[in-house]
C-alpha cells in the first residue's frame, strides 16, 4: 500500500469533497436550513467526537455500537508536495522504512506481533498526506495505537536497511511505470503543475532514491511529524475517551508542538501544457485531458462533483451499453470512440484537476477528442435540470457507498480534519449537494472549462491525436 488507492481515476466521490462552512456561495440557492427532507439514516448518523490534546494533536473517532473490530490511523499533513527537488521521495521512502524495526521491536517482532493479533498494518503516501493505519479487534486498539506511535516516532532508520530498501523502491517504480493509469496521472501532474511541488512524483526520481540519506529522512520527520499536522482517527469499536488517553500516553510528550503556519507550502501554479509519449507498438492510447479544478474548500467544489457525475464513466465491458445516463457515454458507446473513459475530480488544498481519462484505439482519437471537448463545453450552455437532479442522487449514493466500512470512515475522518479542520455531518453534505442547481453547474463549467487552458498527458499510438491548439480552440463555442 505505498500509493493511495487510485485517488484520481476512481469516481472520487467521498464525502470529503465538500465545502467548508466558511466558504461563500456566490451563485445559486443558499444551503437549505431545513433537514426535514433527509431520511433517518442521514439525520441519525453517528457523531464524530474530536478532541485536541495539549500540543495540538487532534484525536477524532466515530463509534459503531456492537462492532467487534476497529480501524485506527495516523494522518499526517505531509506528502510529496511538501518536499524539495533535493529530497523528493523522502515521504514515500520513510513509509517503507517505518516497517523495518524500531528500538523496541525488530522487523520480525513487529510482523509477528501484528499477525498474532490478527491485525493488519499498512500505510500509503499521497501528494498531500501520509497515512499509517491498523485494523484490529476491539481489545487491541490500545496496542495498535502504541505500535503506530512506535513505528512513526522511533523507527531505527538503519543505514544497511536504507540501502537494501533502495532496490525495493526502484522495483516498485518499475511496476508503477508499467501501469499506464498510474503513469499518465504522474505525467499529467508533471505537466500541469510543472516546476512546483505538486508536479513531482510520489516515489521521487531514481537519482534521489539512490542518494537519500538517513539524515534526509530524519530531517523530514523532525519537520513534518509534528502535533498540529497530525490527526489520530478511529472508527468502529472505539471508546473516544480511552482513545484520547492512549494517544496522549503514546504521542503526547514525543511529538513536538508548534504552529502549522511554520511550514510554508509551495503554491501550485497550473500551466496549460501537454506531455506526449508516442510509441506505436501498443494498440491503444491512454489520454488524460484536465482543466484546473478547485481546492477542497472552494465554492466550486460541489458543482464540480455534480459535473463529474453528469459526465460519468463508461467501459465497453459494462452492461449498460448505449443506455448509460451520461450523454458523453452514449456517444462514446454509439460511435465506438473508446474502450473506456472515466471523469476525475482531484482536489488539493488550493487547486485541483478536473477532466477525463480515456483508453481508445489510435484511429478514433480525433473523433474522441471532438466529442470529449464538445461535452465539456456543453455543460457551460446546455446543462438540464433533469441531468443535474439525476447526478445529485447518484452522488449521494456513491458517497454513502464510499463510507461502507470502518477503514473508509476512519480515512474520511482523518482526511476531513486535515483539510477542513472538522468532520462534515452527512446531513450538511447532503444539504450542500441539494443546493446545487443547473445554473450553478453552468457557472462552474464557465469558469473551469470555457476558453481555459488545459493540461494533457498521452501515452501510446497517438499519431492521430490533435495538437494542443486544436483542443484549445474547442474549449469554447462561438454560439450556443
Amino acid at each position: 500500500g505505498s500509493r493511495p488507492p487510485s485517488p484520481t481515476f476512481s469516481l472520487m466521490l467521498s464525502a470529503s469533497r465538500v465545502l467548508s462552512r466558511t466558504a461563500v456561495r456566490r451563485f445559486g440557492s443558499a444551503v437549505p436550513s431545513s433537514t426535514d427532507a433527509f431520511p433517518s439514516y442521514v439525520l441519525n448518523a453517528p457523531e464524530t467526537s474530536v478532541t485536541t490534546l495539549d500540543g495540538g494533536l487532534r484525536v477524532a473517532s466515530e463509534t459503531t455500537i456492537g462492532s467487534e473490530t476497529a480501524t485506527v490511523g495516523v494522518f499526517i499533513d505531509a506528502g510529496s508536495r511538501f518536499e524539495t527537488a533535493q529530497n523528493n521521495g523522502a515521504a514515500h521512502f520513510l513509509e517503507h522504512m517505518s516497517f523495518k524495526g524500531t528500538s523496541k521491536r525488530t522487523q520480525k517482532q513487529l510482523e509477528v506481533e501484528i499477525e498474532n493479533m490478527g491485525g493488519h498494518l499498512n500505510a500509503y503516501t499521497s501528494r498531500e498526506q501520509t497515512v499509517y493505519f491498523a485494523k484490529v479487534f476491539k481489545k487491541d486498539v490500545p496496542k495498535a495505537v502504541e505500535i503506530l506511535g512506535d513505528i512513526l516516532l522511533d523507527s531505527k532508520l538503519d543505514e544497511a536497511a536504507i540501502d537494501r530498501e533502495r532496490d525495493v523502491i526502484l522495483r516498485e517504480m518499475e511496476e508503477v511505470n508499467k501501469n499506464q493509469e498510474e503513469l499518465i496521472l504522474d505525467h499529467l501532474h508533471e505537466t500541469a503543475f510543472m516546476g512546483t511541488g505538486l508536479g513531482r512524483t510520489i516515489l521521487g526520481p531514481e537519482a534521489n532514491i539512490r542518494s537519500l540519506t538517513r539524515s534526509d529522512l530524519k530531517d523530514y520527520i523532525d519537520t513534518h511529524y509534528v502535533a498540529p499536522k497530525m490527526v489520530v482517527a478511529g472508527a468502529g469499536a472505539i471508546d473516544h475517551g480511552e482513545l484520547c488517553n492512549v494517544v496522549g500516553d503514546v504521542f503526547g510528550s514525543r511529538v513536538k508542538g508548534g504552529s502549522a503556519v511554520d511550514f510554508p507550502m509551495e503554491p501550485a501554479v497550473f500551466t496549460g501544457s501537454d506531455k506526449r509519449v508516442r510509441f506505436d507498438s501498443d494498440d491503444k492510447a491512454h489520454i488524460a485531458l484536465a482543466f484546473e479544478g478547485a481546492g477542497w474548500t472552494s465554492e466550486y467544489t460541489f458543482p464540480l462533483m455534480v459535473m463529474q457525475t453528469i459526465l460519468g464513466s463508461w467501459d465497453r465491458t459494462s452492461g449498460s451499453g448505449r443506455n448509460i445516463a451520461s450523454k458523453f457515454g452514449q456517444e462514446v458507446a454509439e460511435h465506438e470512440l473508446a474502450h473506456s473513459y472515466m471523469t476525475f475530480n482531484t482536489a488539493y488544498k488550493d487547486t485541483g484537476l478536473f477532466g477525463i481519462y480515456a483508453v481508445a484505439p489510435d484511429h478514433k482519437l480525433e473523433d474522441l477528442m471532438w466529442y470529449m471537448t464538445s461535452n465539456l463545453v456543453r455543460l457551460v450552455h446546455k446543462t438540464t435540470d433533469e441531468e443535474v437532479e439525476r447526478a445529485k442522487t447518484q452522488l449521494k449514493a456513491n458517497m454513502l457507498m464510499t463510507l461502507d466500512g470502518h477503514a473508509q470512515v476512519a480515512e474520511d475522518i482523518g482526511r476531513q480534519l486535515l483539510t477542513y479542520g472538522r468532520r462534515l455531518p452527512l446531513a450538511e453534505v447532503f444539504a450542500r449537494i441539494d443546493a446545487v442547481s443547473a445554473s450553478d453547474v453552468k457557472a462552474t463549467a464557465g469558469r473551469v472549462v470555457n476558453d481555459q487552458d488545459h493540461a494533457l498527458a498521452a501515452i501510446g499510438p497517438i499519431h492521430a491525436l490533435p495538437d494542443y491548439n486544436w483542443i484549445r480552440r474547442r474549449s469554447y463555442w462561438l454560439r450556443a
